[in-house]
């Protein structure tokens, strides 16, 4: 089994956060961590290939990753866990909820796609990979910036040097997003994503520029009774820009789901 690094904090329910491609776990950022912590027992853990996590030197798919996280749940204790994934980590939350059912307790879907002949992943995308690909830690930074955060956030000069100082904190080797890249370019849950029967909420901000917002329609169409939250003008990283929002939908899905069962 893969070993991963990881951060635990707070008490409660068990919450698993699932990290975008390039990203880790300090890119959850503290604000938002202190949101959940006095609600959930939280995990955010690093990608294979991430930190501290084991190497990753083959190529892989985003239903490996699933498997890491599906091994990262019990490795911790848990028997099944709620579970946020965002960009890539919502790829790998798909394929967790499809692969390893009972293991989900409500799942949520951030800025992510299902792929297929519907997704739509903007240039935007590719034109982050290739800062990352030049491996120039300013292009990169600059280009993410500009890139995963929205305009009026980005309208704070502050928090460019912020944004590079969590980006940089943590080393995630570029042959790792490369592969993390084509594992998000295959991917394809279309046909299977009917079958989800866990409590399911999707976030996703209008001025999301690599995963355009169209993609969480696809989503809300294919996931039965899932609940589709809008956030407005929000780019990427929707819970840098909106971390109390985030929170609270999380949340509100961890007790709706406790209230079902």
């Amino acid at each position: 089994m893969t070993s991963l690094s990881y951060v635990r904090r707070g008490a409660g329910e068990p919450l698993l956060l699932i990290m975008g491609m390039g990203g880790h776990h300090q890119m959850w950022r503290e604000d938002f961590l202190r949101l959940l912590e006095p609600h959930f027992d939280v995990v955010a853990y690093d990608h294979r290939g991430i930190g501290d996590s084991d190497r990753a030197d083959e190529p892989f798919s985003v239903a490996d990753l699933a498997d890491d996280a599906a091994g990262m749940i019990g490795a911790v204790g848990w028997s099944s866990a709620h579970v946020f994934g965002i960009s890539l980590g919502g790829m790998v939350a798909q394929e967790l909820v499809l692969r390893h059912p009972s293991s989900v307790r409500s799942l949520t879907l951030g800025c992510t796609w299902a792929g297929g002949e519907e997704g739509v992943m903007g240039d935007p995308s590719r034109r982050i990979v290739e800062g990352f690909a030049s491996r120039n830690a300013d292009i990169a930074i600059s280009v993410g910036y500009e890139l995963n955060l929205s305009a009026s956030y980005r309208s704070d000069p502050a928090r460019l040097a912020e944004y590079r100082e969590i980006s940089l904190a943590v080393r995630v080797p570029v042959p790792v997003i490369l592969m993390q890249w084509q594992a998000a370019l295959a991917l394809d849950t279309t046909d299977r994503l009917p079958t989800v029967t866990a409590p399911t909420l999707i976030m996703h901000g209008t001025a999301d520029q690599g995963i355009p917002v169209q993609n969480a329609h696809h989503l809300a169409r294919l996931i039965p009774h899932a609940r589709l939250e809008i956030v407005e003008d929000a780019g990427h990283l929707f819970w840098w820009e909106h971390p109390v929002r985030a929170a609270n939908l999380l949340i509100e899905q961890a007790r709706a789901r406790a209230g079902a069962s």
